[in-house]
């Protein structure tokens, strides 16, 4: 591997803009104001999955970390390589790495990290200005005993607190800076990266701490922020969690992963010591590393907004390795069935209520948490019900779209026995027959195999911009039945809060013909474009006009009360007239 991809592997994008933007999670992808130019809507964007940023605004730039960190700084390549390499702790002058000098700086970025646990969690039992978020804590019904044990902490909104705390205790300001708990600022001071917000150190498997994940208490965006990449945090690296949870993994053979910290601390708190937390990411192939040397038997605790089909199918993702280790997405349709072949184990999904996470359940009752895990469902059969439940199978085009749907979850079954088995379910609940199924995986690899370049080549595209689910679902209807145009005229571009999303909808209604269109895009728009107009929708959609303009005005409305939710919280005008304008647009809609 040469040193340049290996600066690139080690630095994660998003945490390094982080440090010059304040960006906003966003689907699979990132967003904040551009750097590079003066505006008021975000129109800059970081893809986590390629390692890329882009500006879709006045700039129309974009790049990887040499490019942005050339960029901002003003400096040449051979200066951005030096730069990135001491960051990420590549040697360039010898090709011998001073494993010495190495571990000594480890060793002090634990040293500072502990001191700062201590810091934050003292100033959240005592301190006065410490109130809300203990008050925080007793809403969420988190005990004194969880906080104690997770030494769970307080930054306050005094902007050096941490460190002035740390300069009595020998520590220079550029030492913060290198564990990622201080910030540089535009001015060239330097203050605390985290202020008035929950602290949750994060430890690895040692108990050491090595980063820390925070919680805004007011209306900061973002919600939640994590310390940046340092030579001891890599959060794609960590289960948060897992220095408490080890020995109740190895007792129980087994591990619950949910999403967040809330999650873990409760269940934690309830007696579930086996309990580990993705800290909202998706499960990585570092992270299934350590799994795999705990347990073959995992339970992923979703919760019911991801548990749908478009989670099974689309939205959680694994990381497996590519040829050139590089670490690659795979979307759930295949990437968690690939996860339990590197794991030899069995995937199991809780499915959770309907707008509720793990820690408001096991709150609701401990019993009751007890029946969703023991009722989890092996992945496949998840899959299978959740698509079947959402068709008549009855009908011949539902079936063909459930066959669409899961092909690629049993593709990548590589056990012919557990590939039968699920074959002849599946075959059984469709009411055909296996050779029918089988002769539409066989089909459907042969074809799979030819795509397999040009996918890789195209990952970077059909997904990567950040876009709204609900605004995707909105333009796909209309650029795919242009008899829905008349009901656009309720929509307007403000109600597209994604760049790429707002620019398809102003250029169409410029250019209805999708042909003009077409010619009128860049290629990165030109592709978001390609994907919208392919993209599928359940046969009730399909086969009748009157539901798809019941869908659709459904899109719209819930599009509108998006923007009223984000001009209140803005401020733009009173709750009660902003109130008052969606009401009256949606009776509009609604007639």
């Amino acid at each position: 591997m040469s040193v340049i991809s290996e600066v690139k592997q080690r630095i994660d994008l998003v945490e390094f803009v982080s440090q010059y933007v304040t960006l906003q999670k966003t689907g699979r992808n990132f967003k904040g104001l551009c750097p590079f130019h003066s505006e008021k809507t975000p129109s800059f964007f970081v893809f986590p999955e390629q390692q890329t940023w882009h500006c879709f605004g006045a700039c129309g730039t974009g790049g990887d970390v040499f490019s942005f960190l050339m960029r901002k700084e003003n400096v040449d390549f051979s200066q951005a390589l030096h730069i990135l390499a001491e960051r990420a702790g590549v040697a360039l002058s010898s090709p011998e790495r001073v494993v010495g000098n190495e571990d000594r700086e480890k060793d002090e970025l634990f040293q500072i990290n502990e001191l700062a646990a201590e810091y934050y969690h003292h100033l959240l039992l005592n301190a006065l200005e410490g109130e809300e978020a203990r008050n925080y804590l007793t809403r969420r019904e988190v005990a004194r005993e969880t906080v104690e044990e997770f030494r769970l902490g307080f930054s306050p909104d005094a902007r050096e607190g941490l460190k002035k705390y740390l300069r009595d205790k020998g520590y220079e300001a550029k030492d913060l800076v290198k564990a990622g708990l201080a910030v540089e600022r535009k001015d060239g001071s330097i203050g605390d990266r985290f202020f008035n917000r929950l602290m949750f150190p994060i430890c690895g498997a040692r108990g050491k701490v090595t980063g820390f994940g925070a919680r805004a208490l007011g209306n900061a965006l973002p919600k939640y922020i994590n310390s940046p990449y340092t030579a001891v945090f890599d959060k794609s690296s960590n289960l948060y969690g897992i220095d408490r949870a080890i020995s109740a993994i190895r007792e129980k053979n087994s591990v619950v992963i949910v999403e967040g910290y809330m999650d873990a601390l409760l269940l934690h708190q309830h007696g579930w010591k086996n309990v580990v937390a993705a800290m909202g990411t998706s499960l990585t192939e570092k992270q299934v590393a350590i799994i795999k040397k705990l347990t073959k038997h995992v339970f992923l605790a979703l919760d019911a907004d991801v548990a749908g089909e478009e989670a099974v199918l689309r939205g959680m993702e694994v990381i497996s390795r590519s040829g050139d280790r590089k670490m690659v997405p795979i979307p759930v349709s295949s990437g968690l069935v690939k996860c339990e072949s590197v794991l030899d184990a069995e995937i199991r999904v809780v499915a959770l209520p309907q707008g509720k996470d793990p820690d408001e359940v096991i709150r609701e009752g401990p019993r009751l948490w007890q029946n969703l895990v023991e009722q989890a469902l092996p992945l496949l059969d998840f899959a299978i019900d959740t698509v079947l439940s959402k068709l008549d199978i009855g009908k011949a085009a539902d079936k063909s779209w459930a066959i669409q749907k899961l092909l690629p979850l049993l593709q990548e079954v590589k056990d012919p026995l557990r590939r039968a088995q699920y074959v002849q379910k599946l075959a059984k609940r469709l009411k055909v027959s296996e050779a029918i199924l089988l002769s539409y995986i066989k089909k459907s690899e042969t074809v799979r195999g030819k795509r397999k370049d040009d996918e890789a080549m195209g990952q970077q595209f059909s997904h990567h911009l950040a876009s709204s689910a609900i605004e995707e679902y909105c333009l796909a209807l209309l650029f795919q039945y242009p008899e829905l145009r008349q009901l656009s005229q309720d929509l307007a571009p403000e109600y597209f809060q994604h760049i790429e999303n707002r620019e398809l909808f102003v250029q169409w209604q410029r250019f209805p013909d999708i042909s003009r269109l077409e010619s009128q895009l860049d290629d990165s728009l030109s592709e978001h474009l390609y994907y919208l107009l392919h993209r599928s929708f359940p046969p009730p959609i399909c086969q009748s006009n009157k539901e798809r303009q019941i869908v659709l005005r459904d899109c719209i409305l819930r599009l509108q009360e998006g923007l009223f939710r984000v001009l209140e919280r803005e401020g733009v005008r009173s709750g009660q007239q902003l109130q008052e304008i969606f009401i009256q647009r949606a009776r509009g809609i609604m007639k």
